[in-house]
């Protein structure tokens, strides 16, 4: 709802910021963390049939992003927010490619360098924008969903 009622208000030319790809990517990249593909086919599938694209273009970019996350996490985790940024970019970069993509086969006719210069391009500040305190809530979620084990 905050989603669809709220940020998709935040526009900067023709881009808006996807929250819920914030908070896939940031929740995905919690080192404790081990149910990110569910919430990506859950918010991927929602997200599908609420919005204008056919319902397997946001499942795919979100599982996409997620995977992505999920193999930083596991092999480059030096800082956190930085890996945080380098996979919000490159999601947000796919799903516009897989949308552009999508429309170009459908025959919408439209530049490329102004769609991903008024379109992508954006969408990705935006996201890179929001992306921080995201990190940081899902950062705390994480630490009381999962907590820290002391040894007595």
């Amino acid at each position: 709802m905050l989603q669809t009622g709220i940020i998709n208000q935040i526009s900067l030319l023709s881009g808006n910021a996807d929250l819920i790809l914030a908070i896939l990517i940031t929740w995905s990249l919690q080192e404790k963390v081990r149910s990110s593909w569910y919430w990506a086919i859950a918010a991927g599938l929602l997200i599908g049939f609420i919005s204008g694209l056919p319902w397997w273009i946001p499942l795919i970019g979100y599982s996409c992003a997620v995977g992505i996350s999920r193999i930083f996490q596991r092999r480059v985790w030096q800082a956190p927010l930085l890996m945080t940024f380098l996979v919000m970019f490159i999601g947000t970069l796919l799903m516009g490619l897989i949308t552009m993509a999508y429309l170009i086969l459908k025959g919408a006719t439209f530049s490329l360098v102004e769609a991903i210069s008024v379109v992508i391009l954006p969408s990705t500040l935006l996201n890179l924008l929001i992306v921080i305190p995201v990190f940081y809530l899902m950062r705390d979620l994480a630490n009381w969903v999962y907590p820290t084990q002391v040894n007595e």
